[in-house]
């Protein structure tokens, strides 16, 4: 080895030092995916609400996004809701097509 050569430090740490020091990475991945997420989300959003849909195609795409955030929702996780949601979602897209 040479003094150029970078020491691995999690050689040098106990397992369980090891493991957190991965959850912390895991974790920090995590948050700035969400975070990516949340912007491109926005920009979508944001484009969408720029003008009217022009033409039912549009419509319906634009209807099954909000129904799929609804999904995500705690009130939408009612069974009836939840096969609610899919059936309309179901029906806008082979309507759309």
């Amino acid at each position: 080895m040479h003094d150029d050569d970078p020491v691995e430090l999690d050689k040098h740490r106990g397992m369980t030092a090891q493991r957190d020091t991965e959850l912390r990475r895991h974790l920090h991945d995590v948050a700035a995916d969400r975070a990516a997420l949340d912007l491109h989300r926005a920009e979508l959003e944001t484009f969408m609400d720029a003008a009217p849909s022009a033409s039912w195609i549009e419509a319906a795409e634009r209807a099954c996004y909000l129904l799929r955030l609804f999904a995500g929702s705690v009130e939408a996780q009612d069974p009836r809701r939840r096969k609610l949601i899919d059936s309309v979602i179901e029906d806008l897209t082979r309507l759309a097509r």
